[in-house]
């Protein structure tokens, strides 16, 4: 890959953003004096989550050496290279999940029979960025008989114990809406509301050995998607306790990544895999994963970063076919392509509902058809790029995802 613009070329950042990390300067340099600024320590922070839950005992959500992921994680974020707005975003993370997880295994010993739901049947939405795997999940949101996790939930899947009224729409507004003001451009990247469906990358942030903190922060422990999944489980059967039952509907982009394991957890789920033109996809890919880790610290490797997305998401696109095809998959999966998605988004849901057996009834594409008209593309600007500008040679990148493409008649795209 050639020599790529590094991101202070591509970005300016806001000015209290500028400020802010200056404030780390004028304490001994941008990392170090960050450091001083905003202390991220294991002990201490589980010391705080504690006593601000009002001391345990807590029990460990079933997962016994979760403190020692926990104490893995941070050692390795507080020697990363973060400004002073990437410490301060990643110690409320941090102690936010910490709460999370305190409460929800506060939740289980208490009712035993949370882990006794039965999660059945979950569509969920996987592919690569920039393939519609947003847009297809926020419309197959719009279904009744579906629920996925809205943002809020995922962030404060328990009420939040100090507020007298459930404050967690507004208390997840915060997070959520946080990252544009950070950097404005991630707003025509990708949405994030309090009130929207949201990945599974933020369900999972409390096991603290998902994918969040290695897209998040560089050089920090690689995700155990085993531990993973058995926390995503676990997380959707509190969701789902004591309300009335729907499928769940869940999406990420990793779950591509780990099919088979993914399937352990849920023999019966839906698969709906989107496809595009790997030309868009791959650099879209790199640009929001240097996008996450740019609102955190100045030394984004972008030459690093596209060679691992090249090799984990290339591998898995390729891999993909042959896992079906040879029948070490159960037959769960609906292709869905981003062109047929974008030319008539109602009748690509029709099919894709028709492959699962379910019906798509006409309240649901009346839904379709009005958000659509109230959520034009490029609502908040156009996420506009090139392969080039990624590090990638379009006809190079093409020619090794040559199985990929031809597996599932892609369409190139100009």
């Amino acid at each position: 890959m050639r020599s790529l613009e590094s991101m202070a070329q591509r970005y300016q950042r806001p000015a209290w953003v500028r400020r802010l990390n200056r404030m780390g300067d004028a304490l001994g340099g941008r990392v170090l004096g960050a450091r001083r600024l905003v202390p991220i320590d294991a002990d201490e922070l589980l010391a705080l989550a504690e006593s601000s839950l009002g001391g345990g005992p807590f029990g460990d959500f079933g997962d016994p050496a979760w403190r020692d992921a926990f104490r893995d994680l941070t050692r390795a974020i507080d020697a990363a290279p973060l400004h002073v707005v990437g410490r301060l975003l990643t110690r409320q993370e941090l102690l936010r999940s910490l709460r999370t997880r305190l409460q929800l295994a506060r939740a289980l010993d208490a009712e035993p029979e949370i882990g006794r739901e039965r999660i059945e049947a979950p569509v969920i939405v996987t592919g690569p960025a920039r393939s519609g795997t947003t847009i297809l999940f926020e419309l197959l949101h719009l279904d009744p008989g579906l629920r996925a996790p809205l943002a809020w939930e995922a962030l404060h899947p328990l009420p939040v114990p100090e507020a007298e009224r459930d404050r967690r729409a507004a208390l997840g507004e915060c997070e959520q809406e946080l990252w544009a003001d950070v950097q404005p451009e991630f707003a025509a990247i990708h949405e994030l509301r309090s009130d929207l469906p949201v990945e599974c990358v933020t369900l999972t942030e409390p096991c603290f050995c998902g994918p969040h903190w290695p897209m998040s922060i560089a050089g920090v422990p690689a995700p155990d998607m085993e531990r993973t999944y058995a926390f995503h489980r676990r997380i959707l059967q509190v969701l789902q306790h004591g309300r009335p039952r729907a499928s769940w509907l869940l999406k990420t982009p990793s779950h591509l990544m780990a099919l088979p394991l993914l399937f352990a957890r849920y023999p019966d789920a839906w698969v709906v895999q989107t496809h595009r033109d790997p030309a868009r996809t791959m650099p879209s890919t790199v640009s929001t994963a240097a996008m996450v880790q740019w609102m955190r610290s100045d030394d984004v490797d972008l030459t690093t970063l596209a060679a691992l997305i090249d090799a984990a998401f290339g591998a898995a696109l390729n891999a993909v076919g042959p896992l079906r095809d040879g029948g070490a998959l159960p037959k769960r999966f609906v292709d869905v392509h981003f062109q047929d998605l974008m030319n008539d988004p109602v009748e690509t849901l029709r099919r894709a509902y028709a492959s699962m057996g379910r019906a798509f009834a006409e309240t649901h594409a009346e839904r379709v058809q009005r958000y659509l008209r109230e959520k034009p593309r490029g609502k908040f600007g156009v996420h506009r790029y090139t392969a080039g500008e990624w590090g990638f040679d379009a006809a190079e990148l093409r020619d090794r995802l040559a199985p990929y493409i031809e597996r599932f008649g892609v369409a190139l795209e100009d």
